[in-house]
């Protein structure tokens, strides 16, 4: 996923070539590419010319490394003998899914954009995958809209200033994963956890009103929470609701 990143913000084909050090050149081999461990053991620096590597390579790794087992966990039932093939469908577009989504958070949160070419197969992925286990298209294609709907407006009003033509796409993915009501559980997140975010910056003095937020990183961690826990949550509302 890092390598997805870093090349396709350089225009670079990710599918071939080989990895290397973006300072100096050099190839890297594959003791320089052991998740978490050669950076931990080359302390952050390049093997060959010494410049330090960006903190994302660890982070990304170490949270893929959070992630992926926490989805195991959640798809896959500790009694081995009920694991069906939905179990084993469900939990492949979860990784799928999560690989895209954390791509989009990073890529967002470095360059204040959501591409194209992240979000479209994205969204197709979500269609199949959600169809194969058994989800309702017209479900599925609504809530896509909806959430779509919600950031064209937006845009539609603030003339293109507020959120950009990425925001709509994404919030299509988003109907196309979780369909309905939970992208709206999703949405909801977005904003509690973007609001919280610019409001402990301003505070901070690290930003002001006219900055901008990379919003998206904040619409693909949403997400990621409700594909796991929306059900939860959405009990958790009603209850309150009718407590």
């Amino acid at each position: 996923m890092n390598v997805v990143i870093f090349r396709l913000h350089r225009q670079e084909s990710f599918v071939r070539g080989y990895s290397k050090c973006l300072f100096c050149g050099h190839r890297l081999y594959a003791q320089d590419l052991v998740p978490l461990f050669s950076y931990i053991f080359l302390r952050g620096h390049c093997r060959y010319c010494r410049h330090r590597f960006s903190a994302q390579y660890p982070l990304v790794e170490l949270s893929t490394a959070i992630l992926f087992p926490l989805i195991f966990i959640k798809f896959i039932p500790g009694d081995w003998h009920l694991i069906v093939s939905q179990n084993i469908l469900g939990l492949l577009f979860a990784w799928i899914l999560t690989a895209f989504l954390t791509i989009i958070f990073v890529y967002d949160l470095k360059y204040y954009l959501i591409l194209d070419a992240v979000v479209l197969p994205a969204i197709i992925l979500a269609l199949v995958f959600n169809l194969l286990l058994g989800a309702n298209f017209i479900n599925l294609f609504l809530a896509g809209l909806f959430g779509a709907g919600i950031f064209f407006l937006q845009f539609a009003i603030s003339k293109g200033t507020w959120i950009g033509g990425g925001d709509i796409r994404l919030g299509f993915l988003m109907g196309a994963v979780l369909g309905w009501p939970e992208v709206g559980i999703a949405l909801f997140l977005a904003y509690i956890l973007g609001g919280a975010y610019s409001l402990g910056l301003l505070l901070t003095g690290k930003k002001h009103l006219s900055d901008k937020v990379a919003f998206g990183t904040f619409l693909s961690l949403a997400t990621f929470i409700t594909m796991l826990y929306g059900q939860t949550i959405l009990t958790w509302y009603i209850s309150l609701l009718v407590g």
